[in-house]
């Protein structure tokens, strides 16, 4: 009995799980089943019964005696073992049939969906890519915004050129001044080289004019020397000449 040697579990105590037969043997079991159509562990099994009532029926051919009825009764139950027999197989096949095409619409269905993955990733793929151009777009406009940010700051197009008609009026007015101060300059140039060269004239006649008197006090004195010398008198002292 399958129950036998089972602890029956307390009150709110969890009971463990008790099988009779373990994974592997289940599995041999099942096989088993399967090749003998025995769908449960009591009684004879389908096919070892009807080998029984062919065994039977045949033995009971081969016997010379007068037994047509047994025969016919025989077979008859061999009919109808074999009858028996075939309705699961039937129901095997059937079932067969139905797993075969199951099968087939698993197949048609994996197939299916790995198209659809694979569409799944193509339509990814573009999706990142279009990612990518939206966001390189979104970074040009931010670009273009901030461009029109700084020229909205500054001044219109009218007050500049305004401005820079200003600025090109003074910096003409400087290069005048420029010119000017460069003519002044090379005037002043000019007039203190000529300065310079008439000092220096000046400066000569001057040394000239200092030669030629100090020339012509020399030949005072000598001649006021030799007029005394000629005199005899005791005048007073040859004037010094420094």
């Amino acid at each position: 009995m399958l129950a036998k040697g089972r602890r029956v579990a307390e009150k709110g105590e969890t009971a463990p799980a008790n099988y009779a037969f373990g994974p592997l043997e289940d599995d041999s079991i099942i096989k088993h089943r399967l090749l003998t159509r025995t769908t449960t562990t009591r009684g004879e099994p389908p096919l070892k019964k009807l080998q029984k009532k062919f065994t039977a029926f045949a033995l009971e051919v081969e016997k010379e005696a007068d037994n047509y009825g047994d025969c016919e009764r025989l077979a008859k139950a061999f009919l109808q073992e074999l009858n028996t027999f075939e309705i699961p197989l039937l129901k095997s096949k059937a079932v067969i049939d139905a797993n075969l095409r199951e099968k087939e619409n698993f197949n048609d269905l994996k197939d299916e969906i790995n198209q659809q993955i694979l569409q799944a990733q193509a339509d990814i793929e573009d999706l990142k890519r279009q990612l990518e151009e939206s966001k390189i777009k979104r970074k040009h406009k931010e670009e273009c915004e901030s461009i029109r940010k700084l020229v909205a700051m500054q001044p219109p197009r009218s007050e500049t050129q305004k401005v820079i008609t200003e600025l090109e009026k003074e910096i003409a007015m400087l290069g005048a001044e420029n010119t000017a101060s460069s003519r002044t300059l090379e005037l002043r140039k000019k007039q203190f080289a000529l300065l310079l060269h008439v000092v220096d004239e000046l400066q000569n006649t001057i040394e000239e004019e200092q030669r030629s008197l100090v020339e012509e006090l020399r030949n005072a004195v000598d001649d006021h020397n030799k007029s005394g010398v000629e005199d005899g008198s005791g005048g007073p002292e040859a004037m010094a000449v420094d």
